[in-house]
């Protein structure tokens, strides 16, 4: 576990590197940031002059962060849906940023094999090539297993994927300090606490955990197989849990054509419009019929087999939504299309989206304004992820919370809607997701009295813990109450007192332990 000091010089690392990558730009860039942050970029701005020139790379926070390594690349993934912390620019920038690295040695990945599963090579596997694809956590080799396995005739040809040597330990230190940078930030900055910061890098964490356990991502695959088994036109890969470990995956290997290569599909005879309108209609079922979406669909995960079905790859990155949250996004979507601005406002404000101290009218207007101009364009110039995107900007003006996975989900829907117009350049959004929707309604009766049954349930199982609670409370109350009102103990208060002094003083100390780092690392390089 690293101590503030080592956080600090990390994070110290980290910001002299988006300055030699020219990642701040001028001040009027970042006059609106809390002035102890704007002093921080104002610094590694300096430091990074002061280093040589031609040390820097590319200048680009993409760039910066493959600079940084795998944890920083994941961050930048995840930060992609994010323009309201890094803005639209750098928002445009990270969307582009492809997860690959050079891959390390064959020989690596068969010790990896030996150790994980406990078996000779030769055994698992009959024919074992070079890595195909390489990216910060894992890399991944074709190979061929022994026949006679589940009824098999002969050899079937899989993927093994294996993590990275040492990859847990770097990325758990990197995501320590990105923790300890989200909390001191929202200590002592009140104003950036909407954003959510220390949420945003749980959500990170939590898909960092998915990745480092392969076992995860194989109960991922398996789990998106059950609840897609009777879709028509898209599937998953096989699992072969013989061959799985925590770090090692083996799944069938996906022979087809990649949905970027459209001459290819239509020589094969495939359905351009039909692959799009598959496709969609299958990412919408996972969002709001199963709670449960592959969030990384972009077209080098996406291939279409010899009998047509789209097949996805790939499970490191999933999202989930609960089923209020997915009932809540079938009626926005459901009242966009009805043009139901106030049904829309009411269904955030039921949501708890927006604080009820905000006038349902007015933000009804807002979403006219959002709406109207969409609208009014042809159906295939619609675009359901600028929607939702336009949306999630008038975040701030209402004091809304940022919904992290919603901005998960929108950040997915703004890659498959690209691949689908890839695809079919007239793709009308709104007739793809009709169906979706329309069987949404028809069942909404059914999932409501589910969810009013569920929450009794819970409620009655929490009554006695409640008042017990309540009950502590009154009594904690009436000790300190006299007979003309409530009396707070001057030691509560003093209590009360350290503790924000204590963070203030906290935060100031790692601002000037950070300059410190700074200064160290800018001599480390001139030296």
């Amino acid at each position: 576990m690293l101590t503030a000091l080592g956080h600090s010089v990390r994070l110290a690392r980290a910001m002299l590197t988006f300055a030699r990558h020219a990642v701040f730009g001028p001040e009027w860039e970042f006059a609106e940031l809390p002035s102890g942050i704007r002093r921080m970029m104002r610094l590694s701005r300096l430091a990074g002059r002061l280093i040589p020139a031609g040390r820097g790379k590319e200048n680009s926070l993409a760039a910066a962060l493959v600079a940084l390594g795998p944890s920083y690349i994941k961050l930048g993934q995840f930060l992609a849906t994010r323009p309201d912390i890094v803005g639209t620019v750098h928002a445009r920038d990270l969307a582009a940023l492809r997860d690959r690295l050079p891959p390390f040695p064959r020989q690596v990945a068969l010790d990896e094999i030996r150790s994980s599963l406990a078996a000779p090579v030769e055994t698992l596997f009959t024919h074992f090539g070079e890595p195909v694809a390489a990216a910060s956590i894992a890399q991944v080799h074709k190979a061929q297993r022994p026949a006679g396995i589940n009824g098999d005739d002969a050899d079937r040809v899989v993927a093994v994927k294996i993590l990275r040597p040492g990859i847990e330990k770097r990325l758990g230190d990197d995501l320590d300090s990105f923790f300890f940078a989200a909390g001191l930030i929202e200590r002592n900055f009140p104003a950036m606490r909407r954003l959510k910061l220390v949420e945003t890098v749980k959500m990170l964490a939590q898909s960092v955990k998915i990745e480092m356990d392969l076992r995860l991502e194989a109960a991922a695959i398996s789990e998106m197989a059950e609840n897609i088994a009777n879709d028509a036109g898209f599937r998953v890969p096989m699992v072969d849990w013989s061959r799985t470990s925590r770090r090692v995956l083996t799944t069938e290997w996906i022979e087809g054509i990649a949905l970027s290569d459209i001459e290819s599909l239509k020589e094969a005879g495939h359905d351009c419009k039909k692959l799009a309108d598959t496709l969609m209609r299958s990412f919408l079922k996972q969002v709001i019929r199963d709670g449960f979406f592959h969030a990384d669909l972009h077209q080098g995960n996406l291939f279409v087999d010899s009998d047509g079905a789209i097949v996805a790859v790939d499970f490191g990155i999933t999202g989930r939504l609960d089923r209020r949250e997915r009932r809540f996004l079938a009626e926005i979507l459901w009242g966009f299309t009805r043009r139901d601005y106030s049904g829309i406002s009411r269904v955030h404000f039921e949501a708890g989206y927006v604080p009820h101290d905000r006038s349902p009218a007015l933000f009804a207007q807002a979403l006219r304004a959002i709406g109207e101009p969409i609208m009014k364009k042809p159906a295939n110039e619609i675009s359901m992820a600028r929607l939702l995107g336009q949306l999630f900007l008038v975040t701030e003006q209402f004091n809304m919370a940022t919904q992290t996975g919603l901005l998960l989900l929108q950040k997915t829907m703004v890659v498959v809607e690209g691949v689908a117009r890839g695809l079919d350049p007239q793709f009308d959004m709104w007739r793809a997701t009709e169906p979706v929707l329309r069987d949404w309604a028809k069942k909404l009766p059914g999932h409501d009295a589910a969810e009013a049954a569920e929450t009794l349930k819970n409620l009655a199982s929490d009554l006695p813990g409640l008042l017990g609670k309540t009950e502590r409370m009154i009594r904690k109350i009436a000790d300190n109450a006299l007979s003309d009102g409530v009396r707070f103990d001057d030691t509560i208060i003093k209590v009360s007192v350290d503790e924000r002094r204590r963070r203030n003083h906290s935060g100031h100390i790692a601002f000037w332990i950070c300059v410190g780092a700074l200064i160290a690392l800018v001599l480390v390089q001139l030296l």
